[in-house]
């Protein structure tokens, strides 16, 4: 009896092998037969899905340029100068204070025909078009926002102040007689140019574009490289920029060295050079078409800001040592931070201690 019961278990047991071997082989061929199905649908359904996040961003890109191109179309624009709208001395008046920013050295550069005030750069330099461009640090706003109070001098301000403040600082010169023509004529031109635009506001695309700060401090040598690509064939190896052929006015200006702005002068502030350059620079760079990433016009300022330039007396500048701003690059300071951290970042920790100040 026990060898039949043996002989019965290994029975069993061969034929539970055998239903598993079978099971297998049925498991192996289903595989064999399904995994080509498989990987055809399922590379399908990649493909599909590839197609489908394409098409998305596509769709995503149409949009932002859709968005983008109604703000363009939206930004302020600057007035045509008509004769048949004003008078004749108005007009010649006006006409004239163009001509005074869009060729400043000739007038009253080292050479000039008027005077010998400036370091021969144009005001259009910094001031694009004229100071008509969307976003080319233009005049839209100055007409209906001065006479204001401005922290830098802790001073109501004009805008025969203004002017010259720009004459002493990027033009690294002497101020305006506030009863000469050229003053009068500057003054003309600005309020013309900021007509349209009621007392108070300032409208998008007047000024300088804000760029958001950088999450992290900005890297010199990276600004370098962006310039060397992109800038140098217009402003030069060394920062020198190109004169025109009567060696009189800058085509291209420099952007450090002896004949460029001083410290004092809003560019130097690399927040304002970065917002300058975004949508700028280089030549065919618009709001539209970009051709600088974000973080490049902020390196590429930052480079261009470490380089030599003329010296200032700041001594009175910002009495209130509290509204400075972040990125002002000379000390004292309210605030902890060294003047490496404010002039080259990370600019946010500073903005949050002002923030949280304020709080308390």
């Amino acid at each position: 009896m026990n060898n039949i019961k043996g002989v019965g278990s290994e029975t069993d047991l061969k034929l539970q092998t055998i239903k598993r071997s079978m099971l297998i082989i049925q498991v192996m061929l289903v595989i064999l037969v399904m995994a080509p199905g498989y990987l055809i649908l399922n590379s399908s359904y990649l493909a599909w899905k590839k197609k489908e996040e394409d098409r998305k961003s596509v769709l995503g890109k149409l949009e932002e340029e859709k968005k983008r191109k109604q703000e363009n179309d939206a930004l302020w624009q600057a007035p045509v100068i008509d004769s048949t709208t004003m008078g004749k001395d108005e007009y010649a008046l006006i006409n004239y204070g163009r001509e005074l920013i869009t060729n400043t050295a000739f007038y009253l550069g080292p050479k000039g025909k008027v005077a010998a005030l400036t370091n021969g750069m144009n005001c259009q330099n910094c001031h694009l078009d004229a100071g008509s461009r969307p976003w080319g640090n233009n005049y839209g706003a100055v007409y209906a926002t001065y006479p204001k109070y401005r922290a830098r001098s802790g001073s109501e301000e004009d805008i025969n102040r203004r002017i010259n403040d720009c004459m002493e600082r990027s033009l690294n010169g002497k101020a305006l007689a506030l009863d000469s023509r050229e003053m009068q004529a500057l003054k003309a031109y600005i309020e013309f140019i900021g007509s349209s635009v009621h007392k108070g506001e300032k409208p998008q695309g007047s000024g300088i574009y804000e760029l958001p700060y950088p999450e992290k401090a900005l890297d010199t040598l990276m600004g370098k490289t962006v310039y060397t690509e992109k800038c140098v064939s217009c402003h030069q190896l060394n920062g020198e920029g190109i004169k025109d052929a009567g060696g009189i006015v800058y085509t291209y200006p420099p952007l450090w060295g002896p004949h460029s702005y001083n410290e004092g002068a809003g560019l130097f502030r690399i927040s304002r050079f970065a917002g300058y350059v975004i949508f700028n620079m280089p030549q065919g760079a618009t709001f539209l078409h970009p051709q600088l990433t974000q973080e490049e016009a902020w390196n590429v300022a930052a480079y261009v800001n470490s380089q030599p330039r003329p010296k200032l007396d700041l001594s009175k500048d910002w009495p209130v040592m509290s509204e400075k701003p972040v990125d002002h690059p000379f000390g004292p300071y309210a605030d902890p931070f060294p003047e490496s951290q404010h002039k080259y970042g990370p600019y946010q920790p500073i903005k949050d201690f002002y923030k949280n100040k304020k709080k308390g």
